[in-house]
C-alpha cells in the first residue's frame, strides 16, 4: 500500500508534468531538477547549466527565423528580454513549478519555493532534464510552447528596457524626481501570495497600484501604469 504522502507527491508530480506537456520516462531526472542546493548534494545545478544553454540556443533560433531583417544586436536584446531571471521565473510561477521544489527546511521556511531566482533556476534545470530524458527536438519544441506568447508579442521597434528603467530615464529627462516604490498589501496564503505594490510619482501627482506574485513584478507593472499616463498627459500637453 502507497503511503498517503507518497501517493500526493506522486499526484503533485503527474500534475506538473501534465502543466509541461511532457512525461518523463526516468522520472528521477525531474526530481533532480527540482531539487535546490539548499536540500544537499545532490542537487539541479549541473542540469541548470544544461538547460541554460539550451534556452540560449532555442531562443536565438526562434528570434532568427522569427526576424529574418533582425541585427545581431536587436536579437541580442530580445533574447536577453526572454531568457532572464525574471521572465524565466515568470515561465516557472505560471507553470506551477513552486508547489514541486524540493527545498532544505531552512529555503522551504523562508518562502524559497516563491523565490525567483530559485524558480528561474529550476525552469532551467527542468530544459535540462527533457533534454537527457527525449532529445533536442521534444525539449525544443516545449521551450517554444512554454514562450510562444512572449515571442508573439515581440516587435523590433519596441524598447526592450523594462518599465521601470523606462520610466526612470523619462524622469531624469524632465528633471523630476524619481518615482517611490511601497508595499501596499500581501494577500492569500503564504504558498500563494499577491502582492500589492503602489508607484507614486511626484511629477502630475501621480500614483498606480498594481499586484503580482513577487514585489519585483507588481513594480513593474505598476511603473507600467505610471510610465502610460505620464506619456499620455505629456502628449495632451502638447497638442
Amino acid at each position: 500500500m502507497i503511503a498517503p504522502n507518497k501517493h500526493a507527491k506522486e499526484q503533485a508530480l503527474q500534475a506538473l508534468m501534465d502543466r509541461l506537456g511532457y512525461q518523463f520516462k526516468d522520472q528521477a531526472l525531474l526530481q533532480l531538477a527540482l531539487s535546490h542546493r539548499s536540500l544537499g548534494p545532490k542537487n539541479n545545478e549541473r542540469l541548470e547549466f544544461l538547460g541554460d544553454s539550451i534556452v540560449n540556443f532555442v531562443i536565438a533560433e526562434a528570434l532568427y527565423r522569427q526576424f529574418p531583417m533582425a541585427k545581431e544586436g536587436q536579437m541580442s536584446r530580445l533574447r536577453a528580454g526572454l531568457v532572464k531571471g525574471v521572465t524565466l521565473a515568470e515561465v516557472g510561477k505560471e507553470l506551477q513549478v513552486g508547489e514541486c521544489l524540493r527545498l532544505g527546511a531552512g529555503e522551504r521556511k523562508s518562502g524559497g519555493q516563491r523565490r525567483e531566482s530559485i524558480l528561474a533556476d529550476a525552469v532551467e534545470s527542468i530544459i535540462g532534464a527533457i533534454y537527457l530524458d527525449s532529445d533536442i527536438s521534444v525539449c525544443e519544441q516545449r521551450i517554444l510552447d512554454w514562450f510562444a506568447s512572449r515571442l508573439r508579442s515581440l516587435d523590433l521597434h519596441t524598447n526592450q528596457k523594462d518599465a521601470k528603467t523606462r520610466l526612470q530615464e523619462f524622469l531624469q529627462a524632465h528633471k523630476q524626481a524619481l518615482p517611490v516604490y511601497e508595499l501596499i498589501q500581501v494577500k492569500g496564503n503564504d504558498h500563494e501570495q499577491m502582492f500589492v505594490m503602489s508607484c507614486q510619482v511626484e511629477m502630475f501627482a501621480i500614483a498606480t497600484q498594481a499586484e503580482a506574485t513577487s514585489r519585483r513584478i507588481g513594480e513593474q507593472r505598476a511603473a507600467a501604469q505610471a510610465l502610460k499616463i505620464l506619456e499620455q498627459t505629456i502628449a495632451q500637453e502638447r497638442s
